[in-house]
């Protein structure tokens, strides 16, 4: 169990990880399409992300269609599902993918659900099947870690889930890829970090046309 536990997410250039909060129930209901605050946070979310959905590897994974770009941030995209051998998220993701992600959900390994919520295993085709778990954090990334063995463990998401386990100091090394976009509110991801105790050692920059990939070890002050 020698793997890494890691995140990446894709951040706006002012810090947000998403746009101004908005029910997800409304974002992926029929009935909420036509909600201005709907339309506006779907805009947002895309315009973050638009580096992302159409690299080859996204796309098959998602199986949103042959093709594709190819390059440094496919490269990137691949790299990091290839390297995950557990995903770890907090109750919230979960909820909200369980409306968004397709039958076979794209992560294709055991992924570890921290919630208060008493559920049984459900597994998906494709390889993913989600555990919930309702003794906290640690316990949670110690299954995590049984499960992907010698390979690392991704905090997948959201927000709230990745502070807190890298306040905890159990987080090894993150990638931030920043986007060319201003969301001016949203979700900060690293609103409440305690600084005191968290320092980062810059590993590498990777950039593309499109984005620029900051990667970072965590080391404690």
């Amino acid at each position: 169990m020698g793997g890494k536990v890691f995140f990446s997410v894709t951040m706006s250039l002012d810090g947000f990880i998403a746009p101004e909060d908005v029910p997800f129930e409304d974002v992926f209901s029929s009935t909420g399409q036509d909600d201005p605050k709907v339309q506006r946070w779907r805009t947002k979310w895309s315009e973050l992300q638009a580096w992302a959905f159409p690299q080859r590897f996204m796309r098959e994974n998602l199986k949103i269609g042959e093709g594709g770009e190819e390059g440094v941030d496919n490269d990137i995209v691949r790299a990091a599902h290839e390297r995950t051998g557990a995903n770890v998220m907090g109750k919230r993701m979960f909820d909200a993918g369980e409306l968004a992600w397709p039958d076979e959900a794209p992560f294709h390994t055991p992924v570890f659900v921290v919630t208060h919520t008493e559920r049984d295993p459900w597994e998906r085709p494709g390889g993913t099947t989600f555990h919930f778990v309702n003794d906290g954090i640690e316990q949670a990334l110690d299954r995590a870690r049984e499960a992907a063995d010698d390979r690392d463990v991704r905090i997948a998401g959201g927000g709230a889930a990745v502070l807190q386990y890298l306040n905890a100091g159990l987080v090894d090394e993150f990638s931030i890829t920043l986007s060319p976009v201003f969301f001016g509110a949203g979700t900060r991801l690293f609103e409440g970090v305690d600084a005191d105790r968290i320092a980062l050692e810059p590993v590498r920059t990777v950039s593309s046309p499109k984005v620029t990939h900051l990667t970072y070890t965590v080391q404690k002050r």
